[in-house]
This record gives C-alpha cells, structure tokens and sequence, in this order.
C-alpha cells in the first residue's frame, strides 16, 4: 500500500488580479503558508505560467518548480480543464465557452479547437518538462444537450458523438503516450464523460488507450445520486488523480437532481467546503489507501456560503487528518507462528 501525498491545493479557484493570488511566487508563499505541500496549477493563466515556454523550456520549468519548492510547495499537476472543454463543443454552447479561448480564435468554432487541441498538447510536454505524471482535463461534450431522452434521441445520435469526441482526443493522447502523461478526465456534469458508463463508452472508442484515465471527484456523484465508494473499486486502475471535494444533496418535494434553474445557494445539490457536506470521507481514504492509489489529494475549494481564504485552510487540516499512513506491518504480527511450508503440510494433513 501507498500513503496519499498532500495536501495539494487546485489553484484555479484562488488565481486573481490582487496580491497574493497573482503572481506564481505569491501564491505559492500563500499555499503553503496555509499548510499545503503542493499546489494544481491552471495552465491557462497567464498570471501563474507561461505555458508555451513551459513547453518548450525545460530552463523555464525548472526554475517554475524550483520557486515553489523554494516556498515550501511542490507542483502537483497541471490542469487544462477550460482547454479540454474546447476541444469538443456543441453549438448550443458556442457562445458560453467562447470566452474560455484566446480573443483571436473566439467566434470561429474551427480555429477554437484547433487552439484547444494545441494547448492540451502543450500543457502535456509542458508535464514533462516538469516531471510530473499526469495532467488534468475535460473531455468537452457533443451529446450533453441530449442527456435527458426527451424528446427521443433519434438511433445512433449517441454513438456518433462519441465516435467523434474519441475522434478528436486520439491524437492529444498518443501525445501523452509521447511524453509519459496520463490525461485525467475529471467525470463531471456537462462533459460527455459524465458517470462510469459514458467513461467507459469513450475509452472503448479509444481502444482502451492506456493514457485515458480519470480525475476522481466524490462530489460530482453526490450531486448525481452515484455511489462515490464503489466507483473507486470499479475505475482503480484508471483512477490517477483525485480531487478533495464535499458537497450535498438535500431533495425537497420541489426540487431535485436538475435543480430547478436556481443559483447554487438554492439548489438541492451543491458543492460545500470540505467537512460541510455529505461526503464520506473517511471512507474515501480508506479505499484510496487500499488501492494504493500513489498521487495527490488535492482540495478544490467550491462552496456557495464559505469564503474561499477560510476553506482553503480549513481543507489543508482536514486533508492532514484523512490522509492514512498506510501500514507496513500486519497488526497481529505479535502472534505469527514463524511457521514453514513443511509446517503448513502438516496443518493441513497433506
């Protein structure tokens, strides 16, 4: 078994125009000030990277990682969450994701995900030049608008949009085979990978691609009724990054699962900061830990009521406190026999 490294802290949420969230020496200072030991960063903000020399500088990264391990941080993972949503967009949302692009390309769906699929590439050899593992993404969504089936999908609608989002991914990841990253997908709601079924009908298009994994996080199956506990045994060997996040799902006799186009202050489901929620934490670790799953536990702090400085040091303790030193000894090894094979055949008659 392995111990959990972290915590880690998602950067994203915290990134800004105000000291000390915009500039990479900053923040990093300020994460581990708030008790993290490493930090996700989104490749898509200028203010912390420059990912097209990360990219192409290995000069460059080093001395990226060499500052936040001068700060007492480690860099985790890069994310390329808004990227990998532009790889595979449906019209009905070109206008709402146009703003997740360079100014140049917005308006032109085409050189869109031409741009998107350039930035996932290098946010990949970006990884590499940094020695990490594994990048975090989004798979993008052709079918979403379709999830519910009514009015009835017409045959085969569904399988084309995967045919084609495996289509579009293929590429970026034998890039990752390239470099020796995995792509993690985090399984969310608006994206085609959005539960284990949709997971494993991409990954089969993929021919099962070995760099096709997964970004676990509980909350967006506490939000969808999925059993969080039992998706870890299911997808362990595809698990390869894991996000700390609570949320809770409190139906009325008004509302439900969709929400009800409410804010999420005032909707059944929402993301909480961690302990708030109805996330079964403990368990969680449990399970990790007996997997051995070997990478971060970092925080991604969304909640509608806490302010994001206190969740974010209060999400450093209540990691510490969850991550198992796993064990390198059998607790009842005090009363081993010390028995041979020879002892064995005579125990059992043979």
């Amino acid at each position: 078994m392995k111990t959990i490294k972290g915590p880690g802290l998602f950067l994203a949420q915290f990134a800004g125009d105000a000291a000390p969230f915009n500039s990479w020496d900053a923040i990093t200072k300020w994460a581990a000030d708030c008790g993290y030991k490493g930090v996700q960063v989104p490749s898509w903000d200028a203010r912390l990277i420059d990912l097209k020399k990360a990219a192409t500088s290995k000069a460059y990264c080093d001395e990226f990682a060499g500052t936040a391990r001068d700060n007492g941080v480690e860099v985790t993972e890069l994310s390329t969450h808004l990227q990998g949503q532009l790889v595979a967009v449906h019209p009905a949302y070109d206008e709402a994701f146009d703003g997740f692009a360079a100014p140049e390309v917005r308006g032109n769906p085409g050189a869109r995900q031409a741009w998107a699929v350039e930035q996932v590439k290098l946010a990949l050899t970006a990884s590499k030049n940094l020695g990490l593992d594994a990048m975090a993404s989004f798979s993008g969504a052709l079918a979403w608008p379709f999830v519910y089936p009514w009015p009835q999908r017409p045959a085969g609608l569904v399988e084309t949009a995967f045919d084609e989002l495996a289509k579009r991914w293929k590429p970026i990841l034998d890039h990752a085979e390239e470099n020796g990253v995995d792509i993690c997908y985090e399984i969310h709601p608006g994206e085609d990978l959005h539960d284990g079924i949709t997971y494993e009908m991409f990954l089969e298009r993929t021919g099962n691609h070995a760099r096709a994994c997964m970004l676990y996080d509980p909350s967006h199956y506490v939000l969808q009724c999925l059993d969080y506990l039992d998706n870890i045994d299911i997808y362990k060997d595809r698990i390869r990054m894991f996000h700390v996040k609570d949320a809770e799902f409190n139906p009325t006799g008004r509302q439900g699962v969709y929400g009800g186009y409410q804010g999420w202050v005032n909707r059944a489901g929402r993301f909480r900061s961690l302990g708030d929620g109805q996330v079964d934490f403990g368990a969680v670790f449990s399970k990790m830990a007996a997997n051995d799953f070997a990478g971060w536990a970092v925080v991604e702090w969304e909640c509608a009521l806490k302010h994001p400085e206190d969740g974010a040091r209060e999400g450093a303790d209540f990691v510490k406190h969850h991550i198992i030193r796993v064990t390198e000894k059998a607790f009842d090894d005090f009363a081993g026999a010390g028995t041979d094979e020879a002892a064995n055949r005579r125990m059992l008659g043979i």
